[in-house]
């Protein structure tokens, strides 16, 4: 910010509020913070400081650096929206050109300009945009289901056996990395420490800069080996774009699309399984066929998007901004969080919001995630078949006792504990085959199939095509046809997996 403050000199001046409360911490200039204690309790505060300052709030990010926080739906939109008054390049930042972010700030691997598409403006910006989107048509869409398909297999059957899960850190935080690591090219390098790296870089944490750092080898190591040896996979795709981008721009943009694809989907897909489990209305219009999958989906994104806040934009020039003076040079978080619920736009929360695809949560203007349908079909996929698969699944704990990680990027949840009758494992090249479900079932049980008769013993459905490995083996013999199943549910359902 510049030296005189544009923010309300308000700010402060109430009582100060009882030890606990959301609000007690403050710094200086009585302005909010964003981290530390109050991070646990986000959504309240920023609801306190829509009624403070409206839809949009001066607030501190770690080290007491001010920036503001865009609560409103209609003022996120106006921000991302007009790349004339606001650009995603951080060396226009005031307090960064001051010094008063230093280089071990925790949110240094946000803040810090880099050389991607999300921080570059104009004909740079199109370069490089055109790029990543080229590599992403090369995915094709039947083939990245299957691959979701068979990464649901191999995990659920991981713990089919057991009858307990936490679908947490055995499902929804290794589904997306496991599927991303495959269509960048680098399978060898999906296991439980690049999955820990990818969420602690995100949380500000002491140890984000060497989670980053991590990542980035790993990246790094793949930029080089596909420059040498190009192959089918998104990163070769990149590398050989007629944008011609050089090994750090290659490295920078892989990193991009690996963490926010697996930190918005792991989000998208913990939330949904969550609502699935614990809203009776919710699991009722699943099971009952009122609601398919992509639009419960949809509905978490609203009520729950993968990213709290998104850092971060910076004013080009003054100007003005839900009725704040934004200084050029200011900082401001676009806010999807407190935007999806702005009052103005969602009076009742409870309001269904099904196929309304207007939210925040993947961005918008110029910026807006060019992978969102990928995370989609990560999320689709994952629900559908983890739901097929175990189909008497419930919850092991009382909702209550669930609980949330909270940081300024992003809140998850901590673990999702489930119970279900042990399964046995089934083929990772067939679709997943729908149990048995007792004849009594009990009102938190769900299931995405539901025959009229139990049959005799579960049959397996008609084999996939499996996913190309390197190197290619030889094409496999066709299965014969399988008949077309009876019904619109079905044939809905396999519309929507691709098959």
């Amino acid at each position: 910010m510049t030296p005189e403050s544009p923010f309300p000199t308000g700010a402060g001046t109430d009582a100060a509020p009882p030890p606990g409360c959301p609000a007690h911490d403050r710094g200086p200039g009585g302005l909010q913070r964003l981290y530390g204690a109050d991070a646990d309790h986000l959504g309240e505060l920023y609801e306190r400081l829509r009624e403070e300052h409206g839809a949009v709030a001066p607030v501190l990010l770690h080290d007491d650096v001010p920036v503001w926080v865009v609560l409103g739906l209609t003022e996120n939109l106006q921000m991302v929206r007009t790349p004339a008054v606001y650009t995603r390049d951080s060396r226009t930042w005031t307090p960064l050109r001051e010094g008063m972010v230093k280089p071990d700030h925790p949110l240094m691997p946000h803040i810090a300009w880099q050389p991607i598409c999300s921080h570059a403006e104009g004909d740079e910006h199109q370069r490089l945009r055109a790029a990543v989107m080229g590599a992403m048509t090369t995915i094709d869409n039947r083939s990245i289901r299957r691959l979701i398909g068979r990464y649901t297999q191999l995990l659920v059957n991981e713990f089919c056996e057991k009858g307990r899960a936490d679908l947490v850190s055995q499902y929804s935080e290794h589904l997306p990395m496991a599927v991303m690591c495959e269509l960048l090219g680098m399978p060898e390098e999906y296991n439980d420490r690049i999955v820990e790296a990818a969420r602690d870089m995100l949380k500000g944490t002491e140890t984000a800069i060497a989670s980053n750092e991590y990542v980035m080898g790993c990246l790094t190591r793949l930029t080089a080996r596909r420059r040498a040896r190009p192959e089918d996979d998104f990163t070769s795709h990149l590398i050989n774009h007629p944008a011609r981008l050089n090994d750090d721009e290659v490295a920078q943009h892989l990193r991009v699309v690996l963490i926010a694809a697996y930190e918005t989907t792991a989000n998208v897909l913990a939330n949904a399984l969550r609502m699935v489990l614990t809203e009776p209305g919710f699991r009722a219009q699943l099971n009952g066929g009122q609601m398919t999958v992509p639009e419960a989906i949809e509905q978490s994104l609203w009520d729950e998007p993968p990213f709290s806040t998104v850092f971060a934009y910076f004013a080009k020039q003054d100007t003005e901004l839900g009725g704040q003076r934004i200084r050029k040079g200011d900082g401001l978080l676009y806010a999807p969080a407190p935007g999806n619920v702005d009052p103005r736009v969602r009076p009742d929360l409870g309001a269904n919001m099904q196929g309304n695809r207007s939210h925040l949560a993947f961005g918008g203007g110029p910026h807006e995630c060019p992978g969102q349908d990928i995370g989609r079909a990560i999320a689709d996929v994952g629900v559908d078949q983890l739901l097929t698969r175990l189909s008497d699944i419930q919850l092991d704990c009382e909702e209550e006792e669930l609980r949330w990680r909270a940081s300024i990027a992003s809140r998850h949840l901590v673990e999702l504990p489930v119970r279900f009758d042990p399964k046995p494992k089934q083929d990772v090249t067939l679709m997943p085959s729908p149990a048995l479900v007792p004849p009594q079932r009990s009102d938190r049980q769900l299931g995405m199939a539901r025959p009229t008769a139990p049959p005799a013993a579960p049959q397996p459905m008609p084999p996939m095509a499996p996913v190309e490995p390197r190197p290619a083996p030889a094409a496999p013999v066709a299965p014969e046809p399988a008949a077309e199943p009876r019904g619109i549910w079905p044939r809905l359902r396999r519309w929507w997996l691709g098959r």
